[in-house]
């Protein structure tokens, strides 16, 4: 699912590079925006708090360090 979002409550993690390719979250009560940080007035993919959930347990799990 994808949607059309705002500006405002987007931010990139605190690992990413300081260069312009990265993607930006944007925490909602009812949905989990991640955008391409290179097209901020595209698209946005949409994710339901479980779903974001299950995605970030699966990278920490995956994460060597």
């Amino acid at each position: 699912m994808t949607e059309h979002t705002p500006t405002r409550g987007w931010f990139k993690s605190s690992r990413s590079a300081n260069n312009a390719a990265c993607v930006e979250v944007r925490l909602g009560v009812d949905t989990i925006g991640v955008r391409d940080s290179k097209d901020r007035s595209g698209p946005a993919l949409a994710f339901d708090p479980a779903a974001w959930t299950g995605f970030l347990t699966t990278l920490k799990a995956a994460d060597p360090h």
